[in-house]
């Protein structure tokens, strides 16, 4: 066919960049025709922008070198940019601009066009200048709703593609196991179920909108000796599997994760980054992960600088790659001139670079950065990355999210005209709301001339908001982390003429010791930071009723006021609109819903405590010491009240053997709710396994499945869970994951210590391995009942 005249015909594509072979053959052609430091330059990421004088947002980034000749740099090409939002205030639309420029440069330096991945942190929202600020996720694991957490981070995924960006540092699939350790904000909860199912949600709203989603950290970061962060990690084996490992399987398997992180840490004394058996012999050959495995910040390096297994540079290099890290973050300092130099020196195999080249160079087919005509587009006008429609989801999620732990007097909800004093350094800050990797707290503390970018309501504001015809008064009383008692008088004084006291304490979020949680802030108990407690000892001894609210990234130890409070309400962390959404709990306009996904213990010592617990980790007569939390998992009240009815056609009365299935057989089992009281509300119903007898100990009880049911007054739903005999799997001693047979109890309950009915079964039949594709998940059918 001839051309008009007036017209060119199109050039046609390079093999390597023709969408119409297979992904495959087009990386296969491409690596053919790269040098070998065009293909190391695919292994590392560069981080522009970055201070180097250790005041910046990363762990030890004092260990950056000055930065990299980046115009000589991307001649060969470039794997990563690294957070080109996330490190400093910047607009987004001008970030988006200036990104795109970048990526140009990049795709018109080297001899392909190929350009660069570009990443970002988005736990809890766009860790970027404006974007919306969502509940941390231990607030996610409060509210027990996947389907919210999937819409959430479909916006998050949309508002990361908006800007450029196409991989996501998100989500933390760690299960809290000390809940001392600073980045518990950061956890879901300690449940591992409960984790991956939340887990696994993120990341398929995330992977949507096309965004690359990140596990991390593989594997074990949060079973750090004595809760302190990179310490060594000293889980037995069963544990690993049977808890660590948990949310990262759901995650790949389920969710479709296509980047997994490897973390700081070493267990046995292997750090991650260095261990093939797990980051090849687990996660690719028996879990068949075809992504990419980014090393966490500087993790390559720390392999001479902490763990030192390695004596410089290109040894570290050669370590990862073949342990099996494809990538090296935030920048060039192992993967560049010195592993070039081992591989032509013969001292690092040259299959390992192409091996992760190739990983690499396939994710980026897939994203369309190999096409011909790739063009990073920028957005044309301004980017509003938190509107109307993303503060609805994170005011949902936060309402969801507040737990009210204890009412005993129905103080709560408020009276609409009450005389209120609300005391606390938490009430009136807008970064109370905010964990450690929203924009505000985690690179806007370092800029305090640059406004937040975002409304965020203090809970002070919201209340008077909630309740006009009140009278409410306000002093901090002390501060955070401060033991200054000076302010508890006057905070002492407005509580007594008050009717009601409001206490609102907690944390402070921040970063490397910066704040009272947040990566690097570990504590050595659970006591409340500062004076604060001692604050809420003056104020109850006024004799007036003091209702306290928790604004916090860890739970805290209340045993000493049980009994002493009006009522107690714990939030984690919830967002921009976490204020209104507190508020909205203490004036009645919302009905709390939350279920705690940690427990709260009675004192602040005797950590490390999870509920998973086998009959050793329980308390009992031979030790003085009671671990029994004051508030169990999965409990939280309602100004409401609900029924549980199980289903008798089938479970005829509670504690009855009424069936027997074989090791590889299902049961199906049913209760209904109705909603008794007054008002709509939300029940969430949880069901826990119970296995008496095993050849190896076994958690009291575990999580093996919930559903969240909203319910208005007087309306009553059927949930039927779907068990099969994998979910009674753990690893035996052999290292084998297996299903024994004998008897289970199936518990349906409120919280992990507040039992409903029970339901016994008896697996029958030969102990049966539970391969790869064992069932992972017990589905809820969810019925209405007349």
């Amino acid at each position: 066919m001839t051309p008009r005249s007036g017209s060119r015909p199109r050039p046609r594509p390079r093999p390597w960049q023709d969408p119409a072979r297979p992904a495959a053959a087009r990386v296969e052609d491409l690596l053919s025709r790269m040098t070998l430091e065009e293909r190391t330059a695919q292994l590392y990421g560069v981080w522009v922008g970055a201070s180097a004088d250790g005041a910046g947002v990363a762990p030890l980034q004092q260990h950056m070198d000055a930065g990299p000749d980046w115009e000589a740099l991307i001649t060969r090409g470039l794997g990563q940019l690294t957070r080109s939002f996330g490190t400093a205030p910047v607009e987004p639309a001008a970030g988006a601009r200036a990104l795109a420029r970048a990526q140009r440069a990049i795709a018109g330096a080297g001899r392909f066009g190929v350009p660069a991945v570009a990443h970002e942190e988005c736990l809890a929202g766009v860790t970027a200048w404006g974007a919306t600020a969502y509940p941390v996720p231990l607030a996610w694991g409060a509210a027990f709703d996947p389907p919210l957490v999937a819409e959430m981070a479909a916006r998050i995924g949309r508002d990361l593609r908006s800007l450029g960006v196409h991989q996501g540092l998100a989500p933390v699939l760690d299960v809290v196991r000390d809940p001392r350790w600073g980045r518990v904000e950061e956890t879901i909860g300690e449940d591992p179920y409960l984790v991956a199912t939340l887990g696994t949600a993120y990341v398929r709203g995330l992977e949507s909108a096309g965004v690359v989603a990140t596990l991390k950290h593989f594997a074990g970061y949060a079973s750090s000796a004595g809760a302190r962060n990179l310490a060594p990690v000293r889980a037995g084996g069963r544990e690993f599997a049977d808890v660590t490992l948990v949310p990262f399987e759901m995650a790949l398997r389920e969710g479709g994760a296509r980047s997994v992180m490897a973390a700081y840490t070493e267990t046995d004394g292997v750090p991650s980054s260095a261990d093939p058996a797990l980051l090849t012999g687990l996660l690719r050959e028996r879990w068949g992960f075809t992504g990419t495995v980014v090393a966490d910040y500087f993790g390559v390096d720390f392999l001479q600088t902490l763990h030192k297994v390695s004596g410089g540079p290109a040894e570290s290099a050669h370590l990862a790659l073949a342990a099996g890290i494809d990538v090296e973050l935030p920048t060039v300092k192992c993967y560049g001139d010195e592993l070039a130099a081992a591989v032509r020196a013969g001292t690092v195999p040259e299959e390992l670079v192409d091996r992760a080249a190739r990983r690499v160079l396939l994710q980026k087919c897939e994203l369309g950065l190999l096409d011909a005509g790739w063009d990073p587009g920028p957005p044309a006008g301004p980017v509003d990355l938190d509107p109307p429609e993303n503060r609805a989801v994170a005011r949902r999620l936060a309402e969801e999210s507040v737990v009210l732990l204890d009412n005993p007097g129905g103080l709560l909800p408020l009276s609409p005209a009450a005389r209120i004093a609300v005391v606390g350094p938490r009430a009136d800050d807008a970064l109370a709301m905010l964990g450690c990797y929203s924009f505000p707290s985690h690179v806007g503390a370092q800029h305090p001339e640059v406004p937040l970018g975002i409304a965020i309501p203090t809970l002070l504001e919201a209340l008077r908001g909630e309740l006009p015809d009140a009278r409410v008064t306000f002093t901090e009383g002390c501060g955070v982390a401060d033991p200054d008692t000076a302010g508890f008088a006057a905070a002492v004084a407005r509580a007594a003429e008050a009717e009601v006291c409001v206490a609102v304490l907690g944390d402070r979020s921040g970063l490397f010791g910066r704040g009272t949680s947040g990566e690097g802030c570990d504590v050595a108990d659970l006591a409340l930071p500062g004076a604060q407690g001692e604050l809420l000892d003056a104020l109850v001894a006024t004799g007036v009723p003091v209702v306290l609210v928790l604004l916090t990234g860890r739970p805290y130890a209340l045993g000493r006021w049980a009994g002493r409070l009006g009522t107690v309400v714990q939030a984690f962390f919830p967002g921009e609109e976490g204020g209104p959404a507190v508020a909205g709990v203490l004036s009645g306009r919302v009905n709390p819903s939350g279920r705690l996904p940690v427990s709260v213990p009675r004192g602040p010592g005797g950590q490390p405590w999870t509920y998973l617990q086998p009959p050793l980790g329980l308390a009992d007569e031979v030790s003085s010491l009671d671990p029994t939390p004051l508030y169990p998992f999965g409990h939280g009240r309602s100004y409401t009240t609900f029924a549980w009815t199980a289903d008798r056609d089938r479970d005829r009365g509670d504690g009855d053997e009424v069936a027997a299935i074989g090791t590889d057989g299902g049961y199906d089992l049913s209760v209904t709710v109705r909603n008794t009281g007054g008002r709509a509300g939300a029940e969430v119903v949880q069901l826990y396994l119970h296995d008496p007898v095993a050849s190896v100990t076994r958690p009291d009880v575990r999580l093996i499945g919930y559903q969240r049911l909203e319910l208005a007054p007087g309306e009553a739903r059927r949930v039927t869970f779907g068990f099969q005999a994998d979910l009674a799997a753990f690893t035996d001693r052999t290292g084998r994951r297996i299903v024994e047979p004998g008897a289970l109890e199936l518990r349906w309950a409120a919280s992990s210590a507040d039992v409903r009915h029970t339901v016994r079964l008896t697996l029958t039949g030969p102990v049966r391995e539970a391969g790869p594709d064992r069932r992972l998940r017990c589905e809820a059918r969810v019925t209405a009942v007349e």
